[in-house]
């Protein structure tokens, strides 16, 4: 299917932005996976552990990733101020972790070492792995936020919608307040204001790059979550 274009898009929503387009492209993974069977698991507190045990480990192997492409990102910013925005958001990062959050919940779960360390990455672990890679080298800035931008966006979106529920164990609970953070709160919305800032400006030829890559990384966000209750 033909990707529509930003201005035409614009042209039948002439209020919306562009991030709004982004979103629409995205359809329906983006339904998909802020409305999923885990979101819902998750804020009830029903999830089994053995699926949230396989999520958390195949996304501790992301994590990496996703810190490299936010170096990435520093990197890449324009403007001594863009790259102070990002580095904080990658300071956070780096510190969330000082509780020892991931170990806790492993140790919690019964995930054996080995999967800690040398987890057995799933493909759509893998996905995210070239699209990030994708995001750094094809193209510039706006390319790259468009990969890191929706990681952030999304979980903000599913965790807020099940904020006020108390899923009753530590990690579940946990992980809800960690992507309803305030630094996450401020660093979605720098990204949403960027992006409809320098989106609109971009050549019709980038502007769908950046849409693809916007897609794909929804596209692997949904499968994410699906992939957790693969036994």
């Amino acid at each position: 299917m033909t990707q529509p274009t930003y201005d035409a898009y614009h042209d039948e929503h002439p209020d919306a932005s562009f991030t709004d387009w982004l979103r629409e492209l995205s359809e329906p993974s983006w339904t998909g996976m802020v409305a999923h069977r885990f979101v819902e698991e998750l804020g009830a507190g029903t999830i089994d552990d053995e699926v949230f045990a396989r999520y958390l480990v195949q996304d501790y192997a992301f994590v990496e990733n996703l810190l490299g492409l936010i170096g990435h990102a520093v990197g890449d910013a324009p403007s001594i101020e863009q790259k102070r925005q990002i580095n904080e958001f990658l300071s956070w990062l780096l510190e969330e972790d000082d509780d020892g959050y991931f170990e806790r919940t492993f140790d919690k779960l019964g995930v054996p070492e080995r999967d800690r360390t040398e987890p057995e990455k799933h493909p759509v672990t893998e996905g995210f792995e070239d699209i990030f890679a994708r995001g750094a080298r094809e193209g510039g800035y706006e390319e790259t936020l468009a990969v890191l931008f929706p990681t952030g966006w999304a979980y903000l979106e599913w965790a807020t919608s099940i904020a006020d529920s108390d899923p009753g164990t530590f990690y579940l609970r946990e992980w809800i307040e960690i992507h309803t953070h305030d630094i996450l709160v401020a660093f979605v919305d720098w990204q949403h204001r960027e992006l409809n800032r320098l989106g609109p400006e971009l050549s019709e030829r980038r502007q769908r790059q950046v849409g693809r890559h916007f897609r794909r990384t929804m596209d692997l966000e949904k499968a994410f979550f699906d992939i957790a209750y693969e036994p």
